[in-house]
């Protein structure tokens, strides 16, 4: 009888335990699962930060860039940037990209600071259109350099050919946030 004693007040147990369980999930006690991602990442990325993307998302890039559903590999999230990649038939997954790149700064110039390549203007927005060295001039062949000042940040935005021509990646200045 001992025997059925000690297994009966087992049952009791686990069944209260599982009940007060169930009650603290019910009332919110139970910490929730983490939501899933959001985002279609590219390779081992993460989602880009909402407020980083808010500067270009990725829907103006489709819109000026001719890009859709069909050529958009995913995202990478970094501290203040966010890549869309896509794909583009005979070039490399990894190297079609647009990135926008947006850092908290306390004093923002009023004009790009590179030494690099001479900037042009689109309204409030300054694009790359000339390399200034021979080491640069493959980087602005392969890519359009675009740079907006704000206050307490500027949106650099970098748009590899094979996604954006110049001309499509010129369109994008508008978007830019």
């Amino acid at each position: 009888m001992t025997r059925y004693a000690l297994a009966l007040v087992a049952f009791v147990a686990v069944a209260a335990g599982l009940l007060a369980a169930r009650h603290a999930a019910a009332q919110g006690g139970a910490p929730a699962a983490a939501p899933a991602p959001s985002c279609k990442t590219f390779g081992a990325g993460h989602c880009c930060a909402p407020d980083v993307a808010a500067h270009l998302p990725k829907e103006a890039v489709f819109g000026a860039c001719g890009e859709s559903d069909a050529t958009f590999l995913g995202e990478q999230g970094g501290k203040n940037s966010c890549k869309y990649f896509f794909k583009v038939a005979g070039q490399k997954d990894e190297e079609m990209y647009v990135e926008v790149f947006a850092p908290p700064t306390k004093e923002v110039p009023p004009e790009p600071t590179d030494p690099f390549f001479k900037w042009g203007t689109l309204g409030p927005v300054f694009s790359t259109v000339k390399a200034l060295s021979p080491k640069s001039a493959p980087l602005l062949a392969r890519s359009t350099g675009l740079w907006l000042p704000a206050k307490g940040y500027f949106v650099a935005v970098n748009a590899a050919t094979g996604v954006c021509t110049k001309a499509q990646a010129k369109r994008l200045a508008p978007r830019m946030k």
